[in-house]
This record gives structure tokens, sequence and C-alpha cells, in this order.
């Protein structure tokens, strides 16, 4: 809102019937914008001024025109640059620039040039001693606010070639209104319990409500912060090298989700109180035979260097159906793949991030569904020292610098660690990493 703008529109349409905002732009020197800008605070404060909408079409240049009237059309520069002994084409051509092949289309057509085929090769020659450039001077009467005056021909030949454009403009045509005041009244924006405690709001004015304006832009878009760390942590591994795993099964068989991983039938994981177990389907029946067999032995008698666990195994338990406790299952089936495929085994680096099952007590720290994050590297000779250079780097792309590691059990690899880095808000070690896995790889297993 301008308030002098809106006092000078009022006073001056006291003098006057009817006053257009352009003619009002242009009589106190303002923006035609700030002209409305204050139409539209005057209209806020009720039935001052009526506004009639007035349309208003005019001829302007466009970039190529403003050109041509700072330079000469495209035809009289190409007239200008034949010179009295003649030029070849090709050679004006390329002196003329972008524009060349019109001007030398209208110069032509004008009769202002000729081409001398009596001579090898032909020349382009002046056949006019002097020109007249009348596009310019049609466009400089353009410029000067006098569009309105070129015939309709000439008007359709510039808008063709791009010279002219014809532009719309929107105004108001104002006069006086049944409420009609020189001054404006302030509004009341908002009706406070006072106002209505002492009765005030029956004597005030307040601004009407403007539904038409936009209200604040709700904040929406943003990443969850649990899928922002997921996707920083599986930026960090591609730049690592590693090769994303599909983790799209969540429904997995006991024997991938903990025989494979030479987990005991007997141990306390495996019970329901710890996963959640299907019903349909209860039982999964497709298992590669020959390697169900190796489990199965290693298990019950041992082998690879492994005493087992003494156990009478039962297919049975191995082809229960549950929810993923962990996202090794896809590891393990990965392994498998990866040692039984063609052309013998190559070394990998593979990871995942996904959703695993635990049938937990639910509390505010624990959940029945969480994301592991898993990475696993095979390769032959690898040492211990590998693993802790391998995750000393993955830390450190995540700002994490001091790590200790620490002996731990876990029964399907050997050696196991946990990881502590030091926090320093806490000013202590804390767990980073429960059962970091490490494991030399059997190809044979």
């Amino acid at each position: 809102m301008h308030p002098d703008l809106t006092e000078r529109i009022l006073q001056h349409l006291e003098t006057t019937d009817k006053a257009d905002t352009l003619d009002l732009a242009a009589l106190f020197a303002e923006d035609h914008q700030k002209i409305v800008g204050s139409l539209k605070s005057i209209q806020a404060h009720g039935e001052l001024v009526t506004a009639e909408t007035v349309t208003h079409k005019s001829l302007g240049l466009t970039d190529e025109g403003r050109s041509v009237v700072e330079h000469g059309s495209h035809e009289a520069l190409v007239y200008d640059l034949v010179p009295p002994e003649g030029i070849a084409q090709a050679a004006l051509m390329t002196a003329g620039g972008a524009n060349a092949k019109v001007g030398f289309s209208k110069a032509m057509s004008h009769g202002w040039i000729l081409v001398d085929k009596s001579v090898t090769p032909p020349l382009v020659r002046r056949k006019v001693d002097t020109i007249t450039d009348v596009v310019r001077s049609q466009l400089q009467q353009v410029a000067l606010g006098k569009g309105d005056q070129l015939p309709a021909k000439e008007v359709a030949d510039f808008k063709k070639r791009k010279l002219l454009q014809e532009t719309t403009t929107k105004s108001f045509v104002l006069a006086r209104g049944p409420e009609f005041a020189t001054t404006l009244t302030k509004l009341e924006t908002d009706l406070t319990v006072e106002m209505l405690a002492n009765g005030l709001w029956d004597q005030l004015k307040f601004k009407a409500y403007n539904f038409d304006a936009l209200g604040a832009p709700p904040t929406r878009g943003h990443l969850h912060p649990l899928l922002k760390v997921r996707t920083e942590f599986r930026q960090i591994f591609l730049e690592m090298g590693f090769s994303e795993m599909p983790t799209n099964n969540y429904v997995e068989s006991s024997f991938w989700n903990f025989d494979a991983l030479y987990q005991p039938q007997q141990h306390p994981a495996r019970d329901a109180h710890d996963t959640f177990f299907v019903n349909h389907p209860a039982k999964s029946h497709k298992f590669p035979q020959d390697y169900l067999e190796r489990v199965k032995k290693v298990h019950s008698v041992g082998g690879y260097g492994s005493k087992g666990y003494g156990y009478d195994w039962k297919l049975e338990e191995a082809q229960k159906n549950l929810l993923r406790t962990h996202t090794t299952a896809v590891s393990a089936r990965m392994l498998y793949k990866l040692a039984n495929q063609e052309g013998g085994f190559k070394a990998a680096k593979y990871f995942s991030i996904d959703k695993v099952f635990r049938n937990e007590t639910l509390d505010a720290t624990h959940l029945a569904e969480f994301h592991q994050v898993e990475g696993v590297i095979a390769d032959v000779g690898l040492t211990l020292g590998d693993l802790i250079g391998t995750l000393y780097e993955f830390f450190r792309k995540l700002g994490i610098t001091q790590l200790e590691f620490k002996p731990a059990y876990n029964p399907y690899t050997e050696p196991s660690m946990e990881i502590f880095c030091y926090h320093p808000g806490l000013a202590k070690w804390i767990e980073d990493l429960h059962l970091i896995e490490y494991g030399i790889i059997d190809i044979s297993v």
C-alpha cells in the first residue's frame, strides 16, 4: 500500500469524473503496478471508487526490432556490404552473419541489388546508387509510441519477421463510488477480546478477507530422519564400491534365516517368543538339495574344521516360514549364488539396508520392526585387518574417527567383533555396532 499515492488518486478523482490507471501512472510518474496496488488498498476500504477493467492492445518492438532501430534493417545492412566492384555471394553471406539470408532476399525483392552472372564466379552488385531504409523509419515510429499509424500490411509483415509483437495491457477506469471520500479510515485486521468486551467492534471498520491471498506454504517433501540416514549409508556403500543386494523378500524360510548361518535349531532366537512365524504358507519346500545336505551335516556331525552341534537336524524346522529376523539371510543367499555362479568364484562386495522383524516387547525404545545395515566382502586372502580398515573408512565417511574394536561371539562368523566409538557430547565410549560379522569364506561350504 502507498498511503500518499492512494490519497493523490482520491483527490484527483474529486476533480474529474473518470480516470484510467495508465493515465494516472503517467500523471504521477509512477509505475502502473504501484497505481494498481494503491487501487486494491482503496477497494479494501469499501465502495469508495468503482473500477472498470479495460484491455489495451499495443505494438511493441522485439529484441530484433530494437536492433533494426539501432543499426538498420537486414536488407539495408546487406546493401551496405556490397562494394562498387561487387562481391561473391558466399562472401556476402559470411559478412552479413545470421540475418544475411533474409536481408539478401529482401534487398533483391526491393531491386537494390542484382547477381551479375556475366562473370565467373557471379558477383552481387548494387542496382541503385542510394536507398531509403523504410523499415527502420517505420520501426522508429513504433518506438515513439506511434505504432497505430502503421498500415496493416506492414504490421503483418513485421510480425512475420519477428520485428514487432503485440502486447496486451490491462488497466482500470476509476470513478467515484457511493462511499467516496478523499481520505482513508484505518481498517482493523484482527477482532480482539478487548473489542468484544467493551463493544468497540460495532463502531470499527474491519479489513475484508482476501480469499485469493496465498497462505503460508506448508512444510512438506522432507526426508524422514530414518530415510535420510538410510540414504546417507547407501551413498557411502556405493562410494566404497559395494553393490546393493535385493531385499524384497520379507518372508523367509528358517533354513536361510537360521540354518544356513549355523544357528542351531534349539537356539532361543528361534522360539516364537523372539520370532514371527508365518501360518499361510507355513512351510517352504524348495531348497538347493546339495547345499541343504551340507548344512545338515555341519549341524549334526561337523565339517570344514568344525565339530558341529551334535544333534539330530530336522528338515521340518528348516522349512518353517517366518518374517526375517535379519538381512543376513539375504547375504547367505547371495554368497551361495556367488559360490555357484558360472565361471567360478569372483570377488564381490555387497550391502543391504532394509527392514527386519523381531517379536519384541514394545516400549519407547523397542519396536517389532526396525532396519539393519549389512555389508559383505567376499574374496580370497582377506584378513581381520581388511575388515577393520573397511569399517574405519565407512565410519570416517560418517564423521566418526575414534573407534575401538572388541572381541565378541557370533555363531556364524569367526572372529567376531563389537565396535565402540567415542561420543564427544556424552564424553564416553558407546557401542556403535553390535555383532560386526567377520569370517573367512570357504567356497566349498
